[in-house]
């Protein structure tokens, strides 16, 4: 086997966090705390995330398919078949003694410096930001637009607890070009990891056009590892090539980023498979983010999508005329008594975390 399992930033169903980004490019220098000595030049903001790291639990790490026989059995298992009767997977609600968002934590989120993977078209080339497009809202109507969206997003299937289920994820950039990001409950739940572990890209009706991506490894922080705290609910899984190419060379990846403003407008994505939806198209919602202030740190969007939409990427800066936006939460809970509302994690430094170990893995 490639390596061992290994503690990395995993996130509980519960509440609370805060993720930083992998950083490609840093921030500002951090100013000096009154009274200190002033540095040569400051501390910049790696310098400031790699002391934090010192101190910080790691991701959580678990080999899956991490050779090419393992690989050839898994997608060997996932008939169509397979596919069409897997349930979709649903995370839990926060505990009644969830933590709640705080005025300290909020600042402590503004002070971060915000860090920003642009996204990169199919062959790597890096696609220049753009002014996101005017934006329709919606609370969870058919994507019918096109774009890398339609090639990026996909749906996740593996095994969980002896039966298939399904949950939603996005490729992304990334040094290794393998990198999925999704849920913590798309990877683990229930004290274990999920096996037979698959990622199919821009699934329509049954399609796979490009493919289905076997995981090498899977991700997630501590805090969804240890005690399934929503507020940590970040994934990523690290997916071998198909006949000889890497994931994003043939989908491209969405950009990421983290320690970014809150209540922003954002377009969320997923698979959602309960009724009335059935998993076989992608669908969207759009709109204005608020703060949970009932019993997480997570942000919210009015969204109808149901199980089977975990782990679909939330984007800010989302482009509808070309499908491109820069992935900053995913799907992760709904509350009972309030079904219009869907909640994602902040990405702060645990899923910067996340996103940064899986850069470490190289997919057999």
């Amino acid at each position: 086997m490639r390596r061992t399992a290994r503690l990395v930033p995993t996130l509980t169903l519960a509440a609370g966090s805060v993720l930083l980004p992998a950083a490609f490019t840093h921030g500002a220098s951090a100013a000096a705390a009154p009274g200190a000595p002033a540095a040569a030049h400051g501390p910049s903001a790696a310098d400031a995330h790699a002391a934090a790291a010192k101190t910080a639990p790691e991701p959580v790490e678990k080999e899956a398919a991490d050779t090419r026989s393992e690989q050839l059995a898994v997608r060997r298992y996932w008939t169509e078949a397979k596919m069409e009767s897997a349930k979709p997977l649903d995370a839990l609600a926060p505990r009644k003694e969830g933590v709640r968002l705080t005025a300290a934590a909020t600042a402590a989120q503004a002070a971060a410096d915000p860090v920003e993977i642009p996204a990169t078209r199919p062959g790597g080339e890096t696609v220049t930001p753009a002014a996101a497009s005017a934006a329709r809202t919606s609370n969870g109507a058919a994507w019918t637009r096109g774009g890398a969206v339609t090639r990026a997003a996909g749906r996740v299937f593996f095994t969980y607890q002896g039966r298939n289920a399904s949950c939603s994820a996005t490729a992304v950039t990334g040094d290794n070009e393998s990198t999925v990001i999704t849920a913590g409950h798309c990877v683990r739940m229930g004290g274990a990891f999920h096996t037979n572990w698959v990622f199919v890209p821009g699934y329509a009706n049954g399609r796979r056009p490009y493919g289905t991506w076997v995981a090498t490894a899977l991700y997630t922080t501590p805090q969804w590892n240890n005690g399934e705290d929503v507020n940590y609910d970040v994934a990523a899984a690290v997916v071998a090539p198909l006949d000889g190419r890497s994931l994003t060379d043939v989908v491209g990846g969405q950009g990421v980023s983290f320690n970014q403003p809150r209540r922003q407008r954002m377009h969320a994505f997923g698979y959602p498979a309960a009724a009335p939806y059935d998993g076989s198209k992608l669908v969207y919602c759009a709109g204005q983010t608020f703060d949970d202030f009932m019993m997480s740190r997570d942000i919210g969007l009015n969204c109808t999508m149901n199980g089977g939409s975990s782990g679909g990427p939330w984007f800010t800066g989302f482009d509808e005329s070309t499908g491109l936006g820069t992935v900053n939460s995913v799907n992760s809970f709904k509350y009972g008594f309030a079904g219009g509302w869907m909640f994602g994690p902040y990405f702060g430094a645990e899923a910067r975390d996340v996103y940064e170990a899986a850069q470490g893995a190289t997919a057999p």
